[in-house]
């Protein structure tokens, strides 16, 4: 019974910081949704139903499970997003080592991002 309240708490804690991340620039969403299914597929079916039922979320957690794509689209905004929070940071008066940090480690995720494979394309035979 422990073991279920530790990953239902787990998987309200991602669901608020995708949340937060929806609202917040550069706080990601589409990673706490993805650690949010997993924690919900170890103790919280409903929600995790839920979260692949979603409108908004639901088909990009199908194509990561599926075809561990990311959709380009989704990069390009991630990618516009952590550019747009680098110029705020160093713009603002955080510790020198925060502005130095940070946006090597957006640069090292924004790698990792473009190295994900898109959503395979449906070629012409399929369609008939």
């Amino acid at each position: 019974m422990l073991k279920i309240a530790l990953w239902r708490l787990l998987a309200l804690f991602f669901v608020a910081l995708a949340f937060i991340g929806v609202i917040l620039p550069g706080i990601p969403t589409t990673e706490f949704v993805l650690l949010a299914v997993w924690a919900s597929a170890n103790g919280w079916p409903k929600l995790h139903d839920w979260l692949l039922a979603h409108p908004r979320f639901g088909p990009l957690i199908k194509q990561r499970q599926t075809h561990r794509a990311i959709p380009r689209r989704a990069k390009w905004i991630a990618g516009l997003s952590m550019l747009l929070s680098t110029m705020l940071l160093i713009s603002s008066n955080a510790p020198v080592w925060v502005k130095c940090s940070v946006p090597v480690m957006m640069a090292l995720v924004m790698i990792w991002l473009a190295r994900r494979p898109e959503m395979p394309m449906l070629s012409c035979e399929n369609e008939k």
